[in-house]
């Protein structure tokens, strides 16, 4: 069994912070997630994909991110537990005993959860044939928008990651964004863009509409859109893209006894702790009056919620709070002499 002050449970962006604001307090954390690296979501889902929201970082991919937060936590040595998932956790008198489903025990007074949205996996075009071209033809999320490079590319779904993804591959490839109503739900400003591309020649647009069958040799050759009239078109493709969402799957998480609201855990907003004491939820997968999905909000939470692991870790200590530009203590913790 692995002592610990504080066991992380998510490897993403605001798991990866946490790890920052328990080691600037001198706490030691071990972070496990079931995914094979760090990153979460970020790495997942859009590794590529620009992020514009981070404080003093006008510009950066959900690899970038990842990379910058990793390098600003390598001073607390923190060990990962990567592809391993959380089954089991119990209460030890005033202690968390946590198991994975590699039969690894960690004991600790907090147990943070930063586990974005739970598992999650994408939605999928519902027909049968298209399941043997996933990772060739058919694609659910962009990992190297380099292999997309001159090809005649069929985005589907309403949302910013179609838009996005519209946007940005239109640079070097042909791009027909379908998707089954008119109205896209995505941000305003860059569907102006598309519908100007539109204009030009360079974004298809087809509305409203959904797949009905794809035709292939071997290789997809092309694809039959149904309309809502009833009318079809062929559209000659290379690759097919889907944004049809994620379904979440919050997995043994929902059986721990905490305060569910929906697929999400609710906390208190003074520390971030669920109803039972010394386990904290932040980021996407808390909930809590006000509270906004942005990776800039779980920092927010992970800051507060670490101070209340400082006093369950250590007790007899009283907490100082203290800013990272004069704390000669902090300072010495990033290894900055």
């Amino acid at each position: 069994m692995k002592n610990t002050d504080v066991i992380i449970i998510g490897a993403g962006p605001v798991g990866l912070f946490a790890v920052h604001q328990l080691g600037i307090k001198g706490l030691k954390a071990v972070v496990i997630d079931n995914l094979d690296k760090a990153g979460g979501q970020c790495i997942e889902l859009y590794p590529d994909k620009p992020i514009y929201d981070i404080p003093a970082v006008p510009e950066c991919t959900g690899e970038q991110l990842t990379t910058r937060l990793l390098e600003q936590i390598k001073p607390f040595k923190t060990e990962f537990f990567l592809n391993e998932r959380v089954d089991e956790v119990y209460k030890d008198k005033e202690n968390w005993v946590v198991k994975t489903n590699k039969d690894k025990e960690f004991f600790a007074p907090n147990i943070i959860i930063a586990g974005g949205v739970g598992s999650f996996e994408p939605r999928k075009i519902s027909l049968k044939e298209a399941e043997k071209f996933e990772g060739k033809s058919v694609f659910y999320a962009i990992k190297n928008k380099e292999q997309f490079k001159n090809k005649k590319i069929s985005i589907f779904g309403g949302g910013d990651s179609a838009l996005d993804w519209a946007l940005e591959l239109s640079k070097f490839s042909k791009i027909t964004l379908i998707h089954r109503r008119n109205e896209f739900r995505g941000g305003q400003h860059t569907l102006s863009k598309i519908r100007k591309l539109e204009k030009e020649g360079k974004i298809f647009i087809k509305t409203p509409c959904q797949i009905e069958s794809l035709e292939n040799d071997k290789e997809l050759k092309s694809i039959t859109l149904k309309y809502d009239d009833g009318k079809t078109e062929k559209i000659h493709t290379d690759v097919i893209l889907g944004f049809f969402g994620l379904i979440m799957k919050l997995g043994p998480i929902a059986e721990w006894g905490l305060n569910m609201d929906k697929k999400t855990i609710g906390v208190n907003p003074k520390n971030f702790e669920t109803n039972k004491k010394g386990i904290f939820a932040v980021g996407d997968i808390c909930s809590y009056p006000g509270k906004l999905k942005l990776i800039l909000s779980g920092f927010h939470e992970v800051a507060l919620a670490s101070v209340e692991c400082f006093k369950r870790a250590r007790p007899n200590e009283k907490y100082k709070f203290e800013f990272t530009t004069s704390s000669k203590t902090i300072q010495d913790r990033l290894g900055k002499k």
